[in-house]
């Protein structure tokens, strides 16, 4: 009798421990990501930014071309490849649906790559982590990002989609981010964020480079506004 109590209670201190240790971690990841938010320009602003507009200049296939992406809280986003002034790609989802359009011809996307949208609650993906309704974090130590002094979360999404996230130490500003699994749409991949400058009131970055073992593609911002000049007509 007198065993089994005290291996009860050594369950019980164990289970408390890792309690604790977990708490700890998820505190810590929420720190670092709030942190973020602050240097983004507070929370007021990030929760007041309704609509998202960014074009950036990049290369395909050997030609410039131009990427636009719309975006409306909560989850309303638009995609388009513009070359030599023309949208010759586009894709968008209207809150509910995704859909593609090619050479002037709609139609419905396929339903995975817009699973994550079901999820966001706002334009601005730091707000969303602290929702722990939609995400579970887990501080896993420092690391180096392109010789940055770096902390890093792994952010689980109710899903199942895991993503790790990498802040700079100095900035708090993101410096990287990796989805490594992602049971609505089986990708990974792997961005880095840098040359971070301010629009308005809101410090956002203008270089964006995709990891791809074909070689990367950096993407350089030419513009980029909020609450303005974006409609529910944008993803129609």
């Amino acid at each position: 009798m007198k065993f089994t109590t005290m291996l009860c209670a050594l369950l019980l201190s164990v289970n408390a421990l890792l309690a604790q240790n977990s708490n700890a971690e998820t505190n810590k990841s929420i720190q670092i990501i709030e942190k973020s938010i602050q240097a983004q320009g507070g929370r007021k602003l990030l929760e007041n930014i309704k609509t998202l507009y960014s074009k950036s200049e990049t290369v395909m296939e050997g030609r410039n071309v131009y990427w636009i992406t719309k975006e409306m809280a909560p989850n309303k986003g638009s995609f388009e490849i513009e070359y030599q002034g023309r949208v010759v790609y586009k894709s968008f989802y209207d809150g509910k649906i995704g859909y593609d359009v090619i050479n002037g011809q709609k139609t419905i996307a396929d339903p995975a790559q817009f699973k994550d949208k079901n999820y966001r609650r706002h334009i601005i993906n730091s707000l969303d982590y602290l929702d722990p309704s939609l995400y579970t974090l887990e501080y896993l130590g420092e690391e180096k990002v392109n010789q940055k002094d770096c902390d890093k979360i792994k952010a689980t999404l109710v899903n199942g989609k895991v993503s790790y996230l990498y802040y700079d130490k100095n900035t708090h500003l993101l410096a990287k981010s990796e989805v490594v699994e992602n049971p609505e749409k089986n990708t990974f991949s792997v961005v880095y964020f840098e040359d971070y400058q301010k629009f308005g009131d809101l410090i956002y970055e203008t270089k964006q480079i995709f990891v791809s073992e074909n070689g990367n593609q950096v993407a350089k911002t030419v513009d980029l506004y909020y609450n303005k000049n974006i409609s529910n007509s944008d993803f129609q």
